[in-house]
């Protein structure tokens, strides 16, 4: 159980993030799910790559407040971050050239 805990934690703290941040910024809002599952990838992400780098110089070890104070925030940040970026992304302008191609 110990080794799914910070899965669980980054992936609920992320969709919480997607879901805060969506609520924060209505423009940017992909709707309630697309905000939580947006989210919940972020704080995956984000959950594992500060995990990484918070164990490089220790040996592992018990769950400790530390540990989880780093998924809970990883996770938000990162489920924050994950719905922006993907909002812009799908909202940007497509600009289309309709010139034909002459070769």
């Amino acid at each position: 159980m110990e080794t799914w805990l910070p899965w669980v934690i980054q992936l609920i703290s992320g969709a919480v993030g997607g879901v805060g941040a969506g609520a924060a910024l209505k423009n940017q809002s992909l709707g309630k799910v697309g905000d939580a599952i947006s989210g919940a990838v972020g704080g995956g992400l984000a959950g594992v790559i500060l995990n990484v780098l918070t164990t490089l110089g220790s040996s592992g070890g018990a769950m400790s407040a530390g540990s989880i104070g780093t998924d809970v925030a990883g996770g938000g940040i990162g489920g924050a971050v994950v719905m922006i970026i993907v909002s812009v992304i799908k909202k940007a302008p497509r600009q289309i050239d309709n010139r034909a191609i002459i070769i």
